[in-house]
């Protein structure tokens, strides 16, 4: 036998006891999410959903026993970091799943990527990350931040609405917002304004907004900050006057406490708990079964999370040390979304639907946001096109 065949045949036997010995251990998967303070309603559902997933998987992922180490962010950047550098360096986790907040994802992007291990963002997904920063080892199950945001932008403008005032948290996720707003909406902005993040008393900018008599306010205020600036709102006597639309700001994580304050304001979303496929109806009633809780975006992009990396790791055979090989089971995204339609694009951001939501009462008395039109179509975000990976 020559040198060339018998390369070729340590090379595979090497392989297929890699994938053997692989297939004994657990996998190691960290979950790094907000769980306390005002936004630990959205980091819970996180958490929740991607455990749903596993759950439901048999608590295997491509066939391997899965162990889920869940850290709290505590939404500071660099606790963030300290407990993901602990997650790839002393549990040597083959993946990271998180985070809620854009803030946290551009400070644990570097120390997780340039670890080996893969990122996937089932929520935060940052313009700079999108384009000219996009990263191999990055992979978003979510949406690019502007684009839930677009869809109020562009609600706003087909509806001819001709004046609005604009708000969100002084962070990137804020500044991507009313970027996504703006893109579409060509009248006029009354006011800009950036609150502190984790602001939870607006009466100040409710007097702005009454001074200023807009058609409509577009706010993204996520967690606790939209349970209270929806109370306020309405409160204040300004629902009845003035269109609310909004991103994260009433949603399944914030609804539980908002209830009646936000029925009939509307919201920007790729997905509903209503939305009409047999895969998602079976994952709201297995979640509120397991949980008691409407499932949110949040829920639903951490268990897609799940199922996308079952599915990558299916084609590998379990096998996590060919990293080429992982990158490209991932790209090809081969799995049921609970969203129907989804694929990356070539930033590793999803190309998929966006629709106009509503807040509703069911029924049984709890609140949900419900689908009202679709508005994008097989949406790319506009930063893709920066992106050098093909």
């Amino acid at each position: 036998m020559s040198t060339f065949y018998r390369t070729l045949g340590l090379a595979a036997a090497l392989s297929l006891s890699v994938t053997a010995v692989q297939a004994q251990e657990k996998l190691k998967v960290g979950v790094i999410a907000s769980l306390s303070g005002p936004p630990a309603v959205l980091g819970t559902q996180m958490r929740n959903g991607f455990l749903l997933g596993v759950k439901e998987l048999g608590g295997k992922l491509g066939g391997r026993e899965v162990e889920v180490i869940v850290q709290d962010d505590e939404l500071k950047p660099d606790v963030a970091v300290s407990k993901v550098k602990a997650m790839v360096e002393r549990d040597k986790v083959d993946f990271v799943v998180g985070p809620i907040f854009s803030n946290i994802l551009q400070a644990i992007m570097k120390p997780v990527t340039d670890s080996g291990a893969i990122l996937i963002s089932p929520n935060a997904g940052t313009s700079n990350f999108a384009g000219k920063e996009c990263n191999p080892n990055f992979f978003v199950t979510s949406y690019q931040n502007d684009q839930n945001h677009e869809v109020l932008g562009k609600y706003a403008q087909d509806k001819g609405m001709k004046k609005v005032f604009i708000m969100a948290p002084n962070y990137q996720a804020g500044k991507d917002a009313l970027a996504g707003f703006k893109r579409h909406f060509k009248g006029e902005i009354v006011d800009e304004v950036y609150v502190p993040l984790n602001q939870l008393d607006y009466s100040a900018e409710l007097s702005k907004i009454a001074a200023a008599q807009p058609q409509a306010i577009f706010v993204f205020l996520p967690g606790g900050m939209g349970v209270n600036f929806v109370k306020q709102f309405r409160q204040a006597g300004l629902a009845d006057k003035i269109t609310f639309l909004s991103a994260f700001t009433v949603d399944e994580g914030t609804l539980p406490a908002q209830q009646d304050a936000a029925i009939g304001f509307f919201g920007g979303a790729n997905w509903a708990p209503n939305l009409d496929t047999p895969q998602n109806k079976k994952f709201v009633a297995d979640f509120e079964k397991e949980y008691g809780a409407v499932p949110g975006s949040y829920a639903f992009q951490a268990y897609d999370a799940a199922k996308l990396i079952d599915s990558a790791l299916k084609q590998t055979k379990g096998n996590t040390t060919d990293k080429a090989a992982l990158r490209a089971a991932l790209k090809k995204a081969d799995f049921q979304s609970l969203r129907g339609k989804f694929k990356f694009a070539n930033n590793n951001y999803p190309i998929q639907d966006f629709y106009l939501v509503k807040v509703a009462k069911r029924a049984d008395g709890k609140f949900q946001t419900e689908i009202a039109e679709k508005v994008f179509t097989d949406y790319t975000d506009v930063y893709a096109k920066d992106c050098p990976m093909k």
